[in-house]
């Protein structure tokens, strides 16, 4: 990905953190630290959101729950966006946790769409053909 370069002054403690988040991971000092930065905004622009490892990488979750952003997304679109609706579906979360996962939608909606459409792309033969065990006999 082609940047622009600035100079960044880090505490060592920092530098030492990312260093070993790199080292573990195996990746550069500048992609870690680029994701770093990135998720930081995102948190940041949208409270109550935080970002998580996930089988298939970080995900965008509602904070303090185990519920990814594209789920409540996903059931709001299939309830034709009606909010009274959703927070019936989720009424163990609060307005406050469900505006921002509709929040975390409205800034990063190609994010969002293609977890929708991936995870919309599931079906018994998808399982099937990239899952054989998971199949019953």
């Amino acid at each position: 990905m082609a940047g622009i370069q600035k100079s960044l002054r880090l505490p060592p403690e920092t530098l030492q953190e990312i260093e070993e988040m790199a080292k573990e991971t195996g990746r550069d000092f500048s992609g870690i630290t680029l994701d770093l930065l990135s998720e930081a905004i995102k948190m940041r622009r949208c409270p109550g959101i935080v970002l998580v490892e996930g089988v298939s990488g970080r995900r965008a979750r509602v904070a303090g729950t185990g519920i990814e952003v594209w789920e409540i997304v996903a059931n709001y679109q299939s309830l034709d966006e009606d909010f009274v609706r959703l927070k019936k579906a989720y009424h163990w979360l609060t307005p406050d946790q469900l505006r921002a996962a509709l929040g975390y939608y409205a800034a990063y909606p190609r994010e969002i769409g293609e977890l929708i459409a991936r995870n919309q792309g599931w079906n018994s033969q998808t399982i099937k053909k990239r899952h054989p065990l998971m199949t019953p006999a």
